[in-house]
């Protein structure tokens, strides 16, 4: 979950290196660092903290100057965010610098041996065996040293490593981190993550798992975990560079917020045509599609949120079982898979490491594989059987907003498209609900106009401890993400709970004052989610609710209300979201945090 970058080329690296890392400080920002060639020797400056930090104290890199170097902005695992622990890492004679990011998991094995051997460590991290190791295997061949210790490192890891003996270039490795290179006029990048290279190039080579590339100046050379030379095609990159910049907004998150509208617009539209959904990357034919007799959805985070609100959605459209799992509890609990089991994983980046994991083993068990991703060319949209992609364009915010909802519309999609070719829903249906999906895009944005009504309110919860969420069905499921989003930024306990289970126990923790949000915008079970309502009222509680418009009953029961445009029930997550995100925004702002990097946090986890 860290951020590494490197440059060789014409120009100093060490700016480049920082406006790279500044692109990548999502991924991790307890600590930062540079090595640089400065023509003599390597040069090396790490500070903890943000990456402002590191910058100022470089004079924005004029301290470390040279054309090729290597950076890293850390989310620590291995030891705490502290100097000698932020990257890059040295061997000892500091003539091989390595930056990392992933887990080693046998790196204590390998320290010991390394040890036993006489070396010794100045940190407390994973990283740092690398070096060593590196070090250990170099007799004056770097791609000889490299492939040794990729055939006795175990775990994730994707490397830059640059060797004082041959300033002329930099090396990048790969195994289940994500990775890539590309190169522009003046030289060639390295990169966890697209946006650190979009400002200088637009083609870039995805590494895939166990290669090798070498930079140059000139030109990028791959090879496999062999040594073996391998070819490889570069990719256009077609998002626009803005998308990655705030744009004026005061926070990425409330920017990426106020492009639900058109994100999820981009998803839906053109996979409609004519009255039709057409997903073209798709792949699967009808009777595919009919021979299917089970889903799992499998997902971490907020993209499980979504599986979860689509298991109603393709259980009451397509009336296919559907189980949905946390990718890190998938892989563990043996699930039975048969040969009409379709596994769904639902990924933004397409590197998360749990989601990528269960992946690899449903493929084992031979059943089809479907990746819902964000990112083309990522390691799920390349590993799936099937694939279909959400245009939400690059997310720079720890907490998701944006993604989340074209996660959403591209599920409905699918159930729509499954259902119809399952003969569930007749045709009249299918156009009911796509005039319903093509609303969304104004519903959303009439949501986000209203934003200084739930700022408003959201100040008088500044110093709440506790918030509960309450809901049935997929409200349950909106619930959820609600939750998430107000603890992930605002640092506020907060819980969601199945309205139902109240009187189980969770009714104990209401007392005078506690905040409570009651989202009920299913009408079948309104009546139900009200007497709860009153239940948490009765015993103090302050209830917001988020409804539906039309809902007079909760006017009458809760403290405040929210409303949302009619829509298909199926489709409400998508609306009643919105509130609750601009909620968690205007409470996380109140208290003065770090809205879009959150303390411990890291946007694309690609470790277990």
């Amino acid at each position: 979950m860290c951020g590494i970058v490197g440059y060789i080329g014409k120009k100093q690296a060490a700016p480049i290196l920082l406006d790279g890392l500044a692109k990548l400080e999502y991924r991790g920002y307890d600590s930062a660092g540079m090595a640089v060639y400065n023509g003599e020797k390597i040069q090396m400056a790490k500070a903890t903290g943000r990456l402002k930090v590191l910058s100022e104290m470089t004079y924005e890199g004029e301290t470390l100057p040279g054309t090729v170097g290597i950076g890293h902005t850390r989310w620590a695992t291995h030891g705490a965010p502290t100097d000698s622990n932020a990257h890059p890492h040295f061997n000892e004679t500091e003539t091989i610098a390595v930056v990392h990011n992933g887990i080693i998991e046998n790196y204590m094995k390998l320290k010991k041996k390394l040890e036993d051997k006489g070396y010794q460590f100045s940190s407390e991290t994973d990283t740092e065996v690398v070096a060593h190791l590196l070090d250990y295997y170099y007799k004056g061949d770097p791609l000889e040293a490299i492939t040794k210790i990729m055939h006795r490192v175990e775990g994730s890891y994707a490397l830059g490593i640059i060797f004082a003996e041959h300033p002329d270039v930099i090396y990048a490795v790969r195994k289940d981190s994500p990775l890539i290179v590309g190169r522009s006029g003046e030289g060639s990048l390295i990169a966890s993550d697209v946006p650190a290279v979009l400002k200088y190039t637009r083609n870039v080579y995805f590494i895939e798992n166990e290669e090798i590339a070498r930079l140059s100046t000139e030109a990028i050379v791959f090879f496999n975990v062999d040594g073996e030379s391998i070819e490889k095609e570069s990719k256009q990159i077609e998002w626009d560079i803005h998308a990655a910049e705030k744009g004026g907004y005061e926070h990425f998150m409330l920017k990426e917020m106020n492009e639900q509208p058109a994100t999820v617009r981009d998803t839906i539209s053109p996979r409609i045509k004519d009255g039709e959904i057409v997903i073209e990357e798709l792949g699967m034919g009808d009777e595919e599609i009919r021979q299917i007799d089970k889903i799992h959805i499998v997902a971490c985070g907020s993209a499980y949120h979504t599986g979860f609100t689509s298991k109603y959605v393709f259980e009451g459209l397509a009336r296919i079982p559907v189980e949905v799992d946390l990718a890190s509890e998938f892989r563990y609990r043996n699930p039975i898979l048969n040969k009409n089991t379709l596994v769904i994983i639902i990924s933004q980046s397409g590197e998360t490491a749990d989601s990528l994991a269960a992946l690899r083993m449903a493929k084992e068990c031979g059943v089809t594989t479907l990746g819902i991703v964000n990112v083309v060319g990522s390691s799920i949209a390349r590993e799936a059987d099937k694939v279909m992609y959400t245009w939400a364009g690059p997310e720079i915010a720890v907490a998701t907003t944006k993604a989340y909802s074209a996660q959403l519309v591209a599920q409905y999609l699918l159930a729509i498209l499954f259902a119809k070719v399952r003969g569930k829903i007749d045709a009249e249906q299918v156009s009911t609900m796509l005039h319903d999906l093509k609303k969304l895009p104004d519903q959303i944005e009439l949501l986000l106009s209203h934003k200084e009504r739930i700022q408003k309110f959201a100040n008088r919860f500044i110093a709440a401890r506790d918030v509960f969420f309450l809901g049935r069905g997929i409200d349950y499921a909106i619930s959820m993400e609600g939750s998430l989003k107000l603890k992930e930024i605002s640092y506020i306990h907060s819980e969601a709970y199945a309205a139902g289970e109240l009187k189980h126990g969770t009714i104990s923790l209401i007392e005078e004052g506690t905040p409570v949000i009651a989202v009920a915008t299913q009408n079948e079970i309104l009546k139900k989610t009200i007497s709860n309502v009153v239940e948490v009222r009765s015993r103090g509680a302050f209830v917001m609710a988020v409804t539906t418009e039309g809902t007079a009953e909760m006017e009458k029961t809760a403290d405040y209300v929210v409303y949302i445009p009619q829509t298909n029930a199926y489709f409400s997550n998508s609306l009643a979201i919105i509130p609750l995100q601009l909620f968690s925004y205007y409470v996380a702002v109140g208290k003065g945090c770090d809205v879009d990097k959150p303390r411990n946090l890291a946007k694309s986890v690609t470790v277990e």
